[in-house]
């Protein structure tokens, strides 16, 4: 027992460690807003995107590809998200239902996730992983864009929107660059290699720093029930299901793990940016954002040492 313990300890503490570090460093001054905008422009557009590149270039042809594992991880996000906006229904004022709805449904997969991921399973954390938040990222962009388009009268859910914004992400790009090389097993020279992974290695511990950075406590104070109900939906009941649902479907071992971690991670930081485009409750965004990334430290290190006791990862 002791020792699952600190294995999970192990996974989770270091990813959460980050967050907070950022959030110090961002109280003392090292580090302002600009930083936090910049360097998570920089991750987002070429860090990162180099990061998932590397890793699925270099994962054994076919086994980052797991077609079952990431069909039902975006049918169980799918799936969640109905339920949440049925839940949403008679709960949430109209005005914040988009919000509400994408809060407790949009996790930060491409950081979080991927960084936990990485963590526990390392190389084939980080290629499954990969294709999976490539996955989720096109997902989210379009069910994102419904709900607040049919809240909000300012925001475009026009499907040539969606598409644009699908076709230049940077970390879809990165994916869809790698696959053909992973499966023709292309090997680039080892001098552009190792300065792809000086620049990759920038992507996790920049990108988690940036998350604590952005955290806010006056965003709690602006918020209110709603956050607590939609961090909760997050980081507690999307996962729970989906831990139900791929028991019966004998997902085990490392999918199992990374099903769990990427369905556990806190509400997106891009949900902050889609509201306040939309002209939506932006303070309820950010107030969800900053409670359920508080809530996915005790939450996720909780489910991992449950799944494990019970040897199912």
């Amino acid at each position: 027992m002791e020792s699952i313990l600190h294995g999970t300890l192990e996974v989770s503490l270091p990813v959460f460690a980050m967050v907070f570090i950022g959030a110090l460093l961002k109280r003392l001054g090292w580090i302002d807003q600009a930083f936090v905008n910049t360097a998570s422009s920089l991750v987002f557009k070429a860090t990162m995107p180099t990061l998932l590149f590397l890793s699925i270039l270099r994962a054994e042809p076919g086994r980052a590809i797991n077609l079952d594992l990431v069909g039902f991880y975006l049918g169980v996000s799918a799936l969640a998200f109905g339920l949440i906006w049925l839940w949403a229904l008679p709960r949430c004022p109209r005005e914040d239902r988009g919000v509400f709805v994408q809060g407790a449904f949009r996790g930060n997969c491409g950081i979080v996730g991927l960084a936990l991921s990485a963590s526990m399973y390392g190389d084939l954390g980080l290629s499954l992983g990969g294709i999976m938040a490539g996955a989720i990222i096109v997902l989210n962009l379009v069910l994102s864009a419904i709900v607040l388009a049919v809240y909000s009268p300012t925001i475009s859910s026009h499907p040539l929107a969606i598409l644009k914004d699908v076709a230049i992400n940077p970390l879809i790009l990165g994916i869809v660059a790698a696959l053909p090389l992973n499966y023709l097993g292309v090997q680039l020279p080892a001098w552009l290699m190792t300065s792809g992974d000086y620049l990759a290695s920038l992507s996790l511990p920049l990108a988690l720093i940036c998350i604590g950075g952005g955290l806010s406590v006056s965003a709690i104070k602006q918020g209110s029930a709603l956050s607590l109900e939609a961090s909760l939906w997050k980081v507690m009941l999307m996962p729970a299901l989906g831990i139900l649902l791929a028991l019966p479907m004998g997902f085990r071992g490392p999918e199992l793990g990374i099903l769990f971690l990427f369905l556990g991670s806190p509400s997106a930081a891009v949900a902050y940016v889609m509201a306040r485009g939309a002209g939506a409750n932006a303070a309820l965004a950010a107030s969800i954002i900053v409670v359920s990334t508080t809530l996915s430290l005790f939450t996720i290190s909780a489910g991992i040492f449950t799944l494990k006791v019970f040897g199912l990862v």
